[in-house]
């Protein structure tokens, strides 16, 4: 008997040649956990999808949902017997319904399970009050994907599939979106799996993050884990949260880069004194310091709201990002000096 909601043993999800990915294992332990697959367009997220929802076949292995199997070689249950709901990224509403009528269509396919959840309320909290009499073909492909997110969340299913839910979604309204869906989900125990190519939506919509790259699922874990403690080269370029510099093992909690001198930490896995290894630099490892001796050339700065993302060039032409709060007085301009705090003390000393 199995402990977990949804098992995934040893699944091979492939679409084409292409398109596919190989031998994957992962589990959602409880009901209700919300699970995000991260990866580049065209891995085979989708796919995943697709295959768990019971469109496409597996030829090994098998996918259990509440210890029944419901795919493997030998067993495949029809798509509408799975109580599987999944929402496309492209416009799946039908096209002779009206938008109320497609979200009704969904709240009627199981009217018998005990979800406190209203037609009124979905419709408020997606903003679609002002289009439920509209076509499909009337409204935007945001309205659409919103429509087609309103359906499957009041079909109340064991299982919700979301394909890049909020991809078409307005920038001015869709954070007020993923709080309310988080908070629907959580409240109503529906276990959800989202694609999606926005990490910080995965980090804040997951339980758990998986990142698919090169037809593998090459880490599965919770986000403060994947972003903080990368498995790889691969996962660390995919993010793009961070950069890889040269550095040399010179004691148990010390390195020393030759741009940056000595950099002191914890590291997370052990390397022989004198190793030459990559320091995974994150934003907010380093910090500024106007006093300081060690100052580099800033060759860029991206305002994001709360904080800027200074790109500094060191001596060696290695380009290294530094985070600094919004607040901080005295902003530096392009081709300024920019001090950098010492002694350097990382947390978390990541390498490879």
């Amino acid at each position: 008997m199995s402990e977990n909601f949804l098992e995934i043993n040893n699944v091979t999800f492939a679409a084409s040649d292409k398109n596919k990915v190989s031998n994957v294992s992962l589990n959602i332990e409880n009901e209700g956990d919300v699970i995000c697959l991260l990866g580049p367009s065209g891995i085979g997220k989708t796919t995943i999808l697709r295959t768990i929802a019971g469109l496409e076949k597996i030829q090994a292995g098998k996918i259990v949902l509440k210890n029944k199997i419901i795919s493997s070689k030998d067993i495949h249950i029809e798509p509408e017997k799975r109580n599987i709901s999944l929402s496309f990224q492209d416009n799946c509403l039908f096209p002779h319904y009206n938008v109320i009528q497609n979200i009704e269509f969904g709240a009627a396919r199981n009217e018998k399970k005990k979800k406190n959840l209203s037609i009124e309320e979905v419709v408020k909290f997606l903003h679609l009050d002002h289009i439920v009499n509209k076509f499909p073909h009337e409204i935007s492909s945001g309205e659409a994907q919103r429509a087609s997110l309103a359906r499957s969340l009041l079909s109340k299913p064991d299982l919700l599939l979301l394909d890049e839910p909020l991809s078409n979604v307005d920038q001015s309204f869709k954070e007020e979106i993923q709080v309310k869906l988080k908070k629907i989900l959580s409240e109503l125990k529906i276990t959800t799996i989202i694609v999606t190519h926005d990490s910080y939506e995965a980090f804040y919509l997951g339980s758990k993050c998986g990142i698919i790259l090169n037809s593998q699922l090459r880490q599965y874990d919770d986000p403060y884990n994947v972003y903080h403690f990368p498995n790889s080269v691969e996962v660390v370029n995919f993010l793009n949260r961070g950069i890889l510099i040269p550095a040399k093992v010179t004691g148990e909690n010390s390195l020393e880069n030759e741009d940056l001198g000595t950099i002191k930490g914890n590291f997370i896995k052990r390397y022989p004194k004198g190793s030459h290894v990559q320091l995974l630099l994150q934003p907010e490892d380093l910090e500024h310091d106007d006093k300081s001796n060690l100052k580099l050339e800033v060759v860029d700065r991206k305002f994001r709201g709360t904080n800027f993302i200074y790109t500094l060039k060191t001596f060696s032409n290695l380009l290294i990002p530094v985070f600094v709060h919004s607040h901080h007085i005295h902003q530096h301009e392009v081709d300024e000096k920019f001090g950098i705090k010492r002694p350097i003390n990382i947390d978390h000393i990541v390498c490879f």
